[in-house]
């Protein structure tokens, strides 16, 4: 792979073959100019059809994989590589991780969500479970169909280790079309992937119900507000929510059936309860998951977040989506910007 100039490429792999993770291993593919690209899949049935078909046919049917994608079932194999993008969903990633040796390494995480069971994000997930790790977030805009036919795309890549880190990986994942900006706010752009599949979950709602664009439009700018009210408590960055891993991931996946969390919420406001909807998909919809334990700590520590609350309530079932939008439609009126505390 390719890395700084004079030093040695870095070896690279993707852990994870869904559709993002495949579409990632794509666009490694495509930045190491010749380099090989190792791309784990859980089921050894379908790491054996990538190599043989070079197509992914259960994550992402529509792309031939790169000839420089190798997918292999035996996740040791990855383990003496130098950097990891860890794609699998949020809730599995601390055992998956945990089966990796633990080494110093460049683990960029690129699942969006809140682990359920404890309320962390995925680089206090990663810490524990890989604390030789130098942890990075890459987040932003994409819809894997899209990476993955090399269509231009821009990401944020928030590094822990800062600008040496940066220096190490940006080369190894750029290219001409899929194109990473410099953060250090991992927090900011953990926090921006893991709400924003929340309140596309929203917006699908919206249309299901043919509440129309008007209200699509205004649940995004509230829902960002709800974005950047829970980032700054956690100690992200207004600039970070603001950029590609925030806004930009949000406009994004509240406006398009490619995304799983939209399409989600669409059949939560056309009636489907959500068992009937997540049922028999092969794909995960990570706001399914990251809602309730979202609307949990935003009651706890005294943040006002009515949308996602609203979300949470619609997957447990405890009201129809009509009336969890007619509440948040009757709220009191107020200041639309807050005074600075």
């Amino acid at each position: 792979m390719n890395g700084t100039s004079g030093a040695r490429p870095v070896r690279v792999g993707v852990v994870g073959a869904g559709a993002w993770g495949t579409a990632l291993a794509q666009a490694l593919a495509r930045a190491s100019k010749g380099g090989e690209v190792l791309l784990w899949a859980r089921e050894a049935a379908l790491a054996e059809r990538i190599n043989q078909t070079r197509v992914n046919d259960l994550y992402l049917p529509g792309a031939t994989i790169e000839p420089g994608v190798r997918a292999t079932s035996d996740l040791a194999q990855l383990g003496e590589l130098d950097a990891l993008l860890a794609v699998v969903p949020a809730q599995f990633l601390a055992s998956v991780i945990a089966d990796l040796p633990d080494r110093p390494r460049d683990l960029v995480l690129c699942a969006k969500g809140i682990e359920a069971t404890s309320g962390r994000l995925m680089a206090d997930v990663a810490r524990e479970a890989a604390p030789a790790s130098r942890l990075a977030v890459l987040s932003g805009p994409t819809f894997a169909h899209e990476v993955a036919a090399g269509l231009p795309t821009a990401v944020t890549l928030a590094c822990s280790g800062g600008r040496e880190q940066w220096d190490r990986l940006a080369p190894t994942i750029a290219s001409p079309a899929f194109r990473p900006y410099y953060s250090d706010d991992v927090i900011g752009a953990e926090i921006g992937g893991a709400i924003k599949n929340v309140l596309a979950i929203a917006c699908g709602v919206v249309e299901g119900l043919g509440l129309g664009q008007n209200a699509r439009a205004a649940l995004i700018a509230r829902g960002y507000a709800e974005m950047l009210r829970f980032g700054l408590a956690r100690g992200g960055r207004a600039e970070t929510l603001s950029g590609l891993c925030g806004l930009g991931d949000l406009v994004l996946t509240c406006s398009s059936t490619s995304s799983r969390n939209f399409s989600l919420g669409l059949a939560l406001g056309q009636g489907m309860s959500a068992a009937q909807a997540l049922s028999g998909k092969s794909s995960v919809a990570e706001g399914a998951a990251t809602a309730p334990i979202l609307a949990d700590l935003a009651r706890r520590e005294g943040l006002d977040m009515p949308i996602a609350q609203a979300v949470a309530r619609l997957l447990e079932g405890s009201a129809p989506a009509r009336d969890v939008v007619s509440d948040i439609l009757s709220r009191p009126l107020r200041a639309e910007q807050e005074p600075a505390a």
